[in-house]
């Protein structure tokens, strides 16, 4: 049996000098610690890898001081190599595992992508890539799990089988299925990706400190469910807007993904009306009044969608699909109300 991702990481951190010296040779050795620019092998002194166990924790473990970036020797594998699916670091891995302690130099990479920066646009747009369409997968049992039957033009979401998830407590790199989300401008340029840890049967999310995170440039972004027009939907999280394009298919809308990033969305050139799908907690509050006042300046109409509860995923899995239509239908414009409920009946 293949060892999981810890094990090798462990096996890797006990051998922390020999593989900072094959994967990061830019740096160089001070006291119990290896110092090179970057994870991608840039020379400097900003990357620190422990070489040593000690009371700040366990060999292996690095922390970049220019960036923030943190994590362990596949992190290291992978983005000095620049390798992109996880098969590939687990094989450098072990075969860099299975070499003599006398290593030769380190050899050039295969025919590899050039390395990007963790968490960055590029980043995001080779994850989605990576990526494949979620019907029939763990994403599309999750969704329905959480009662979100519609999923046609829900090709913003994709499923990765093993993406990688870094603890905030800097403990080791694991992999767990993922719903992936690209972030988009009005163009349909993707500019970051979300990501939502899975449990493995796809019953709900893993078992995890933060199973929920984005990358690459969201300001202002979100992820899509169809072209807005004139009218259009916005709310911040997934499920949540999911929920109500339950009941309104044909409206376009669009996640934010945060409360934040929905104060701050972009708004359409030809947009008329804005419904905003309000959570029911004070930072969707705080973002609904930022963005009417945002929305009233840029002479758009705007009109708040409050479910009964948290939001309208718990209203749709609490209420059902019937009555979230009625409770939609009280507070829809008349027009909308014929346009967009009627074609959904």
């Amino acid at each position: 049996m293949r060892e999981p991702a810890h094990e090798l990481a462990r096996r890797l951190a006990d051998q922390a000098e020999a593989a900072c010296r094959y994967y990061l040779p830019s740096g160089r050795r001070q006291g119990n610690y290896w110092s090179v620019g970057n994870v991608r092998n840039v020379p400097g002194r900003s990357m620190f890898v422990r070489l040593r166990p000690s009371p700040k924790g366990p060999p292996g473990k690095w922390t970049d001081a220019a960036t923030g970036e943190y994590g362990d020797l596949l992190d290291v594998i992978r983005e000095s190599l620049g390798l992109v699916e996880f098969k590939d670091v687990a094989e450098e891995a072990r075969a860099f595992l299975a070499l003599p302690e006398t290593r030769p130099e380190p050899h050039p990479p295969k025919a590899t992508p050039i390395p990007v920066p963790t968490g960055s646009t590029e980043a995001a747009r080779r994850l989605f890539a990576m990526s494949k369409p979620i019907v029939g997968t763990a994403v599309e049992k999750y969704l329905r799990g959480r009662g979100i039957a519609t999923l046609h033009g829900t090709g913003s979401l994709r499923f990765h089988s093993r993406c990688y998830y870094r603890p905030d407590d800097h403990g080791p790199t694991e992999t767990w299925p993922a719903m992936i989300a690209a972030v988009t401008d009005f163009d349909g340029r993707l500019t970051g990706a979300h990501r939502t840890w899975l449990a493995t049967d796809g019953t709900g999310k893993a078992p995890i400190d933060t199973p929920r995170r984005a990358m690459g440039d969201l300001l202002g972004h979100a992820v899509r469910f169809g072209v807005p027009g004139s009218v259009m939907a916005a709310g911040e999280g997934i499920e949540t807007t999911l929920s109500l394009r339950c009941a309104m298919p044909h409206m376009a809308m669009a996640a934010a993904l945060s409360a934040a990033h929905l104060a701050a969305i972009l708004f359409p050139p030809n947009l008329h009306r804005l419904y905003v799908i309000r959570d029911n907690d004070p930072a969707g509050d705080s973002a609904r009044d930022t963005l009417i006042e945002r929305a009233t300046k840029a002479g758009i109409e705007t009109i708040v969608l409050s479910p009964a509860m948290e939001d309208f995923n718990e209203d749709l899995c609490h209420f059902g699909l019937a009555t979230l239509r009625a409770s939609i239908a009280e507070q829809l414009m008349r027009r909308d109300r014929l346009r967009y409920l009627k074609r959904a009946a």
